[in-house]
């Protein structure tokens, strides 16, 4: 396929797809807010979110969790730059992802305006996203479009991750809309996506491997990590 050809398939896919970016942990294990770190001068809920404007969706659905006022003024901001982005509060967001995600599906739901084939979800810690691994999950022809990477178990494990760590499957992914709804009030708990996407056909799943995608923020150890790492802003 030529450059151009790749370009023009690539804005005919892009138009067709939402995003949900699931930004309503509480981060405990890690001490303060992880939407809030700092990447490139900007707090990671607004650089995320300025990566799925660069997909051109036709919405992008960002779950915030309740009573956290500086992460709310935070994507307010940026939502009224962005008209395409759209601000749901999770009032439980201690009660694990899935419920976040139900949310964003919910939403999605109620556009009427607009049509929806695939919808792109991601989270806001995975420090070493970029534009291309998006794009290159939104080409991609399966049900569900998946990126696969290592476990992040420990900072004894950096230098040989492919050798000792076990593969993920999971986020950010690009899944059928219709199969996504299908799912919609099966999704319980932290793993509840995981857990439906395993029991596909292998033949319905597309992998798009990332081992950058291991490193995400959950713990002090790993902030001090990535801000050594000058992945993160000291």
């Amino acid at each position: 396929m030529s450059k151009r050809a790749f370009t023009e398939s690539t804005e005919r896919q892009s138009q067709n797809h939402a995003v949900i970016i699931l930004a309503s942990g509480i981060s405990q294990r890690l001490g303060q807010p992880k939407q809030l770190l700092i990447k490139n001068g900007k707090p990671l809920i607004t650089y995320m979110t300025r990566l799925a404007i660069t997909t051109n969706p036709q919405s992008i659905v960002v779950v915030i969790p309740d009573n956290h006022h500086s992460i709310a003024s935070v994507i307010t901001e940026l939502a009224v730059q962005y008209p395409t982005v759209q601000i749901v509060v999770n009032p439980k967001p201690e009660t694990g992802m899935a419920d976040s995600l139900r949310l964003g599906i919910e939403t999605i739901a109620a556009f009427e305006s607009i049509s929806i084939d695939r919808v792109l979800i991601m989270g806001v810690d995975q420090v070493l996203l970029d534009e291309s691994h998006l794009t290159s999950l939104l080409a991609g022809k399966k049900f569900v479009v998946a990126s696969r990477y290592h476990n992040w178990q420990g900072l004894e494990k950096y230098q040989n991750l492919h050798e000792s760590a076990s593969d993920i499957i999971g986020l950010p992914l690009v899944i059928n809309y219709k199969l996504l709804r299908q799912w919609q009030t099966t999704l319980a708990g932290d793993k509840g996506l995981r857990h439906l996407i395993r029991e596909l056909p292998a033949d319905q799943i597309g992998k798009v491997d990332n081992d950058q995608l291991s490193y995400d923020i959950d713990t002090p150890e790993q902030l001090a990590y990535a801000k050594q790492q000058g992945w993160l802003d000291d």
